[in-house]
């Protein structure tokens, strides 16, 4: 009976040293030990001989599983070390599968003295089993798929025969519609084709008396604006191919239009930049002025708040759309700025090209007023004009290699250097799609390429893509 009654103190004690329960829990419970002695390994677990009134599980080192960290397992008071816990083995083949040389070999073992959860540099073995493509390259090292880079056609998918089309840098005759549609002043006519169905048509003919200098289409793509040699500004309905309205203000040629909503920016070499509000009776509502000499380029910011023009001057001016005198002077230029260039994707981010003298495009924040970088382009920049699906812009040139270039921004690498224009390439629009541009020069031609990747996403196929158009050489 003595022995009968040790045995199961000796069980108390054992069961105290793992639950760390106070002495005053020490009241037996013969059912409650059965219970555990079904779920726990009884040769590692005793049964305490009491009921556990703690709400949280306190681990006992003796049922670590010290080889799943090959750290040597501490001995227990007897001077035998324990073995590996059932609860230990399945949650290890639970969460990384049964064990296999394989998985064996991924991760050497830490050294007792270093840190349990250290991360472990060197490998045995490549990881490259265990992922769903394979690489023989750099064992132990995952490679990510390289992106190829993009590829830009060096030649043009379509040149068409443009007679008359005037080498004048100052004047600005070629636009790309919302509908698809692409205006040109040949001379004293202006002509509009369908880029989807490649049908060309007569919009007017101004008479021998004066000349086309400028198109612009309004946003729609309903109806167009055409500066004249004389000063007038003419507004066409393209539907019915009928004249609206005729607007007068200038007193000599109109080089430079721009929209922004219902308000029609003229600009001329009378050096003055008229604000035409196309709902208004009279023919303009406010004058520009500042710049000292013919204005070429004119182009409104995307939010329609700042419209930034560009003069023979060498300046390059910002005006709100309250203001008759410029709210931002930019005097760097050192030649006729006719390219000028807002950037849809940074708010302010401004892009103006130099002439002859100058052949460097440069980058301003209208939103602080800085001046952030400069390129030279080595040849005459004669227009500018942003991707709207990419950050990266194209720029055409004139002296001495009349070249188009596609740029990565802010890097400003080149993407592609394209060629073929024999005479200044004056003359740039962009398609609607954002994809194509077309350029015309003193050569008489006017040449499409394919250089903008088509947006990241779309909800629907392009109706007005690169598949709708015919990529033919017509010439």
């Amino acid at each position: 009976m003595e022995e009968d009654e040790s045995t199961p103190t000796n069980h108390i004690k054992k069961s105290d040293s793992h639950l760390n329960l106070p002495p005053s829990m020490n009241r037996p419970t013969v059912s409650l030990e059965t219970r555990i002695n079904r779920l726990i390994d009884s040769n590692h677990y005793h049964s305490p001989s009491k009921p556990i009134y703690s709400d949280r599980f306190i681990p006992s080192r003796s049922g670590s599983n010290f080889a799943l960290f090959d750290l040597a397992s501490s001995p227990n008071k007897d001077g035998k070390e324990d073995g590996p816990g059932s609860y230990a083995s399945l949650l290890k083949n639970a969460l990384f599968g049964p064990e296999t040389p394989e998985k064996r070999d991924v991760v050497t073992g830490f050294s007792p003295s270093r840190n349990i959860f250290r991360f472990k540099t060197e490998t045995q073995r490549s990881l490259n089993s265990f992922l769903p493509f394979d690489s023989d390259e750099s064992p132990g090292v995952c490679q990510s798929p390289v992106k190829s880079p993009r590829k830009i056609p060096r030649s043009p998918y379509k040149v068409l025969d443009a007679p008359a089309l005037q080498d004048d840098f100052y004047l600005n005759l070629v636009d790309w519609s919302a509908q698809n549609v692409l205006a040109v002043g040949l001379g004293n006519c202006v002509y509009l084709w369908n880029a989807s169905s490649s049908k060309v048509t007569k919009l007017c003919d101004l008479g021998g008396d004066d000349s086309a200098c400028s198109v612009s289409w309004a946003l729609r793509g309903t109806h167009l604006a055409i500066g004249t040699s004389t000063g007038t500004v003419q507004i066409w309905d393209v539907l019915r191919c009928k004249r609206i309205r005729t607007m007068e203000g200038h007193r000599l040629r109109v080089g430079a239009l721009a929209w922004s909503s219902s308000v029609l920016s003229s600009g001329s070499r009378d050096k003055n930049i008229l604000q035409r509000d196309i709902r208004s009776k009279e023919d303009h509502v406010s004058k520009l002025t500042g710049h000292k000499s013919e204005i070429c380029g004119l182009k409104w910011s995307h939010d329609n708040r700042e419209l930034a023009s560009g003069g023979n001057d060498n300046k390059l001016f910002v005006w709100n759309q309250h203001s008759t005198q410029p709210v931002l002077r930019y005097c760097e230029h050192t030649a006729a700025v006719k390219a000028i260039a807002w950037s849809p994707h940074l708010h302010g981010v401004l892009a103006s090209g130099g002439g002859t003298a100058d052949r460097c495009i440069r980058f301003w924040n209208t939103t602080t007023n800085t001046h952030l970088s400069c390129i030279d382009t080595n040849s005459q920049v004669c227009n500018l004009a942003w991707s709207k699906n990419v950050n990266e812009l194209v720029s055409t040139h004139g002296y001495s290699q009349n070249q188009i270039i596609v740029w990565k921004y802010p890097t400003m690498s080149k993407l592609a250097t394209l060629t073929g224009h024999t005479f200044r390439v004056l003359y740039l629009a962009v398609s609607p799609d954002g994809q194509m541009i077309v350029t015309g020069a003193g050569d008489e031609t006017l040449r499409f390429w394919n250089v903008f990747p088509s947006p990241k996403s779309q909800n629907r196929e392009s109706e007005i893509g690169a598949l709708s158009f015919g990529r033919t050489t017509i010439r």
